[in-house]
């Protein structure tokens, strides 16, 4: 049996940004947008975190306005800012928290056919029989994807898709697809996890105990840890770190409890040599790509990559996706890969498909991780 990760980075909506030609744009506004919610969250507003924040809402278009081109500015009960009809600067009136209540909200847009298509067709050419799916915007999304757009391009459907709603209000949670066969006999979400006084997963890490046509038990659990985007403060370090140590906490429960086969999957979007994943990977856990039988993919003799980079140009220092084994599992591998077909980067294109009109349109940034077990 086949087990894949895939991070789609959205199946029919994606935010906005990610869609302009100019490829810092993305980054710049989550940046900005990132950044300004944090300064809202402050209890008291000093005169240096007004004008920055004035200086935010203005790169990102929404000084004069609260709609931007890539965000909106939510105002639910008070007044954050005050815009002169007449004359005199826009200020900030609230002084802090308590003052109002609101967010930045990044807009969304649809994504491109021709990307929605080779999502479909990537999906479809990993060919796994239990895939976990990063980015997803909803259950019913999920279905209507896999109806309308997967399952017309593919042979085999699959009989079960799964999606916890979690904590992030962009839409970008993760999900489970099993084939004809398997059964998901329970799940459970972590969505209410705290740390100091912190919601712990920036989405979720759900539990699903997947039962295979063998009758072997399976524990998945997907995940997508908080991102760097905004800037690798010490808050997002420490995000993605207590992350790590609460999914090694379920892995060493379900060990106890006697599950021996256990898969830990993802975007936790930070790479192995990394301090916060620590907690996860320092764990019996075993990383696909170390496996003796990984396919290695050598794409640059310069720099003597091994080839185990998921993201963008797939360069090694780009490892940011997991497939993270038990010992038990281990022992199964009988081969593992990165499925990089239909991947567009700016500076390399991947193999692609030859059907395709426009071949810019790649399904994600994100490169396909799979693992094949001999386990029934």
């Amino acid at each position: 049996m086949r087990v894949a990760a895939f991070n789609v980075e959205n199946l029919f909506d994606r935010i906005k940004a990610f869609n302009d030609e100019d490829p810092e744009t993305h980054k710049d506004v989550l940046n900005a947008h990132a950044a300004l919610n944090k300064l809202f969250e402050k209890p008291v507003y000093s005169a240096a975190d007004k004008k920055k924040m004035l200086a935010l809402m203005e790169q990102l278009g929404i000084l004069k306005d609260d709609e931007g081109p890539f965000v909106w500015l939510r105002k639910i009960r008070g007044k954050i800012v005050v815009r002169p009809k007449k004359s005199g600067p826009v200020r900030i009136e609230a002084n802090g928290r308590d003052d109002w209540v609101g967010w930045v909200e990044l807009k969304t847009a649809r994504v491109e056919e021709e990307a929605i298509t080779m999502t479909a067709r990537m999906i479809r050419d990993m060919d796994a029989d239990i895939m976990a799916l990063v980015e997803i915007e909803s259950r019913p999304v999920l279905t209507e994807f896999h109806d309308y757009i997967y399952e017309p391009l593919a042979a085999n459907s699959y009989r079960h898709l799964m999606v916890i709603d979690g904590n992030d209000r962009r839409g970008i949670d993760v999900g489970i697809m099993a084939r004809k066969g398997f059964s998901i006999p329970s799940m459970r979400s972590h969505v209410d996890e705290t740390f100091k006084g912190k919601t712990v997963f920036s989405r979720d890490c759900p539990e699903y105990i997947i039962e295979t046509p063998g009758g072997n038990r399976i524990a998945v659990l997907p995940n997508h840890f908080k991102s760097k985007y905004g800037g690798n403060h010490k808050p997002s370090r420490d995000k993605r770190e207590a992350q790590a140590t609460f999914v090694a906490k379920y892995y060493r429960r379900l060990l106890k409890e006697g599950i021996e086969n256990i898969i830990v999957l993802g975007d936790l979007n930070d790479t192995p040599d990394s301090n916060e994943l620590n907690p996860l990977l320092k764990t019996s856990l075993k990383e696909i790509t170390d496996h003796p039988k990984f396919t290695e993919f050598e794409f640059n003799a310069k720099t003597k990559d091994r080839g185990i980079g998921t993201f963008e140009t797939g360069a090694d220092k780009k490892k940011i996706d997991y497939i993270l084994q038990s010992p038990a599992l281990w022992k199964k591998v009988k081969l593992g890969g990165i499925f990089r077909k239909g991947v567009w980067t700016a500076s390399r294109r991947w193999e692609m498909y030859p059907e395709l009109t426009k071949p810019l349109y790649g399904a994600s940034d994100h490169h396909g991780l799979w693992v094949d077990l001999d386990i029934d």
